[in-house]
């Protein structure tokens, strides 16, 4: 009996350190200087292809945050991390939103995640929600902003993130979609990228969603109400202007809202 408690409270030792210990110890300084191979999530969706008999190439290349267009990364943090520049990793408002939301629905759905997180959950952890996964996630965000500039953060952040079946990076998204490099995408065609990175196996940037419709316009009327971007599509900003009349558009909360949360599902619009 005693050699049994014993190995419960060596058990007990291992997985705290697991939990708490492991996430201080993954080196991150290499991030300076040196871009990530793959990924964590990467990784997860191979080993998940791989189970379900799916032929799927991996497509990710690296294009540096100058290269990037201006009006993508302005949609993007619209989107998902309107306060970006101004917190240390963590949204309270946002998450308190998703507590909310979370206990209303009765189990967790929203995760009210800031870039930084998302960064370091795709860089290092699983896709899961489990509440260990979270703690790490946290721990891992905190030494994310401490080690890395904002700058360099976001970049990474829009080099990993998924944006269809095998299509990592906005590089690669941008060539898949719009046959153009990530420098040239037009405030449209941003938005429209932007609106489907809450869930980006269930939606595509060119299906004909209502979600996506609706998304993409707001956060395209948000640009322009900025000052972001000049008159282009008037129709476009015509009908987001009544949408937004009609509907919240909650700015500076961390993500637009309603934002579906991720699942595995597709829809008519899916990737090939």
């Amino acid at each position: 009996m005693k050699k049994f408690k014993i190995f419960l409270i060596l058990l007990l030792i291992l997985f705290l350190g697991y939990v708490f210990v492991y996430p201080w110890f993954i080196p991150l300084e290499y991030l300076k200087r040196e871009n990530p191979g793959l990924t964590a999530m990467m990784k997860y969706r191979q080993k998940q292809w791989e189970r379900e008999g799916k032929n799927i190439k991996l497509r990710q290349s690296w294009v540096p945050l100058k290269k990037i267009s201006p009006y993508l990364i302005k949609a993007v943090l619209i989107a998902e991390d309107d306060k970006f520049y101004r917190h240390a990793g963590f949204d309270l408002d946002a998450l308190e939103k998703a507590l909310e939301k979370n206990l209303q629905a009765g189990k967790i759905k929203y995760g009210g995640s800031t870039i930084s997180q998302q960064t370091a959950k795709n860089l290092f952890l699983s896709p899961s929600k489990n509440p260990i996964r979270k703690i790490q996630e946290a721990i891992l965000t905190f030494r994310l902003e401490r080690t890395l500039s904002k700058k360099r953060i976001l970049e990474i952040y829009l080099n990993i993130a998924e944006w269809g079946q095998g299509i990592f990076g906005i590089e690669e998204a941008s060539k898949f979609y719009y046959r153009k490099s990530a420098s040239g995408l037009t405030p449209w065609e941003s938005a429209r990228l932007a609106s489907v990175l809450p869930n980006p196996l269930k939606y595509n940037p060119l299906g004909n969603s209502p979600y996506v419709e609706k998304r993409s316009r707001l956060i395209y009327y948000i640009m322009k109400k900025r000052g972001i971007i000049k008159e282009e599509y008037q129709e476009i900003e015509k009908e987001a202007e009544k949408e937004a009349e009609s509907d919240k558009v909650e700015q500076g909360s961390g993500v637009l809202q309603p934002a579906i949360p991720p699942s595995n599902s597709t829809e008519e619009g899916k990737t090939p």
